[in-house]
């Protein structure tokens, strides 16, 4: 049974005391729950703020929805778009597209080698329909999923609202090399992938090895914080995307 049984269990008093009635068959959940004396219903997938969660925590079923909703949405635009200019082309795939294949990534940053060439497939379509001549221009996927882990991390390490829970969870190292930074978060050993790779355990190795001047008078504004890693990064996260994206 997990750690969200209490909380049901104080929303159940709270329904009795209140005279509200909660039928807990309109929920689902992947661990054995119960809300008052009925087992709520369990399944091996679900669907929460548009993500697909599975049971087993990978993502497979929501990269797959992903493609196919992306891939649906590009087509569409081919159509409608056909004859326009580049500019209104581009426009229609970074509105319509992009967005699709970027939104939740921070949780499901897919590592595995088929997940991530089946979406660079559809960016790389979309911009060469937007301009033949130069697809180059394009921030790639992989490149925006990490800055917006980074992101992420960053608003947990400094307690954001909503973030506190995962900051208070991170750790000094024990040491520091000369070469580290001083908010070198304390890395986690995982036994399996699942856990290597999820968004905290994989991010902690990127938010480590940030060059200590996109840290500079830290904490600030989270927008100069994601420009500094994208202006000033970039070069860097290429050649460290292609050194590590790989498990």
């Amino acid at each position: 049974m997990g750690k969200l049984q209490p909380d049901l269990n104080k929303l159940g008093e709270w329904a009795v005391v209140n005279e509200m009635k909660i039928n807990p068959d309109k929920s689902k959940a992947v661990l054995t729950y119960y809300f008052g004396d009925e087992l709520i219903p369990e399944v091996n997938t679900f669907k929460y703020l548009g993500i697909i969660i599975r049971r087993d925590l990978r993502w497979a079923d929501h990269v797959n929805y992903t493609l196919r909703k992306a891939w649906k949405a590009l087509h569409l635009i081919m159509r409608i778009l056909k004859q326009s200019n580049n500019n209104t082309k581009r426009l229609g795939c970074t509105s319509l597209v992009r967005p699709i294949l970027e939104y939740g990534s921070v949780c499901w940053d897919p590592y595995r080698e088929w997940q991530v060439s089946a979406l660079n497939r559809v960016q790389r379509k979309a911009a060469k329909f937007a301009d033949p001549t130069d697809e180059s221009g394009w921030e790639t996927l992989a490149q925006s999923r990490l800055i917006a882990r980074l992101c992420a991390l960053y608003k947990a390490y400094t307690r954001r609202p909503a973030w506190k829970a995962i900051g208070d969870s991170l750790l000094k190292p024990c040491y520091l090399s000369k070469d580290d930074h001083i908010w070198k978060v304390r890395s986690r050993k995982q036994r399996t992938d699942v856990g290597r790779y999820s968004f905290v355990n994989r991010t902690i190795k990127d938010w480590n090895s940030l060059l200590a001047g996109i840290l500079m008078s830290f904490p600030c504004k989270l927008n100069t914080f994601r420009k500094r890693v994208r202006k000033v990064q970039r070069p860097y996260l290429l050649t460290y995307l292609l050194t590590w994206a790989s498990p």
